[in-house]
């Protein structure tokens, strides 16, 4: 079976397109992505504007075509942070549904952290033992720890590596007194969510994934993306440190040059590495290694386990917004428990 995977985040607009079956390695054909950075496009009044929405509807339109040419029998779309925060987003999200056929779902925070818990779970297996799983966005950061497929513990926090370029970190470069407030001030944010995770316990193993943590890694010496996916990849509290000295100096068009880095990112580096930084020190957590699935595949994942071994035209029936839930959460809500009643926006596209 194909299935496509449209993910609109804080930065791009990205489609994943996989085989996968109930049971198998979900196989990556295509992946193709759109640099809109909505974040930044919501204004003051936490809107998002008409030619903003306009250029949104054209490139969910697009994706939708691609998607189709690609073969795919459904497409799982699902939107996360700049689009949850925006107050108009019930109307731009009618407006994508209406004139796309496309009905993005709007994930929680908790349930970006849930999802990705359950793609590094399957990327590393369950000899991984405890699993802390750590996700920098454009605009949240993804926390969860657990020893099952579900976290015992799931946190979104509100410092995406885009949030605090724009919020904390104005100038290019920034100074060093405004580098060392913003350490401070993420400590102070981290401090209660971090107490929270360490009564968990200790992990066994400490992963990340993200653009962020992976440009940081290869920064500080990891195998480039053309070497694979399987090959291991760490990001160590040392090398973060070395590079923060070493890239706080350098303007985001400098940072631009740099291997791993894009011109579309290079302006969120220095914020991103510094909530890194933040959060394994917080965490007490000296390594992480790098996994290279991440929401996108915890969003197939939980599709196909939702499948039931059901052949595909059966599937598409019947699966409806609840396909790709997390399972219950600790408070254990209606939106978490992956009941398969029918919510506001449906996961699923009209053809």
């Amino acid at each position: 079976m194909r299935l496509g995977v449209l993910d609109v985040g804080s930065n791009t607009v990205h489609l994943l397109v996989v085989d996968a079956h109930r049971g198998a390695h979900p196989t990556p054909m295509t992946s193709e992505k759109t640099v809109l950075r909505l974040a930044e496009r919501i204004g003051a009044d936490r809107r998002l504007g008409d030619d903003d929405a306009d250029e949104l509807v054209g490139t969910v339109a697009e994706v939708k075509q691609a998607a189709e040419q690609a073969g795919c029998e459904d497409l799982m779309a699902f939107a996360t942070s700049a689009i949850r925060e925006a107050d108009n987003a019930t109307d731009v999200l009618a407006r994508v549904r209406d004139e796309t056929g496309v009905d993005l779902r709007v994930l929680s925070g908790e349930q970006e952290a849930r999802l990705t818990f359950l793609a590094a779970r399957r990327w590393y297996g369950w000899s991984a033992g405890r699993l802390l799983l750590l996700d920098i966005g454009g605009g949240s950061l993804e926390m969860a720890i657990g020893i099952d497929e579900q976290p015992d513990l799931a946190a979104s926090l509100p410092l995406g590596a885009g949030r605090l370029a724009r919020t904390r970190l104005p100038q290019d470069p920034p100074s060093r007194r405004q580098v060392g407030e913003v350490r401070e001030w993420l400590d102070e944010q981290l401090a209660p969510t971090a107490k929270r995770f360490r009564k968990i316990g200790k992990p066994d193993r400490a992963v990340a994934t993200s653009k962020t943590f992976r440009s940081l890694a290869r920064l500080t010496g990891s195998a480039p993306a053309s070497a694979g996916p399987r090959v291991p990849r760490t990001l160590t509290e040392t090398g973060l440190r070395q590079l923060l000295a070493f890239i706080t100096r350098m303007s985001a068009a400098d940072l631009a040059g740099l291997d791993g880095v894009s011109s579309a990112r290079s302006h969120q580096l220095v914020s991103g590495a510094l909530v890194a930084e933040a959060v394994m020190r917080a965490l007490g957590v000296s390594e992480l290694d790098i996994c290279p699935w991440a929401l996108r595949e915890g969003v197939i994942l939980r599709r196909l386990d939702h499948a039931n071994g059901e052949d595909h035209t059966a599937m598409r029936t019947r699966l409806e917004l609840g396909s790709f839930d997390a399972e219950p959460s600790a408070n254990g809500s209606d939106a978490d428990r992956g009941t398969g009643r029918q919510a506001h926006y449906g996961a699923r596209w009209n053809r």
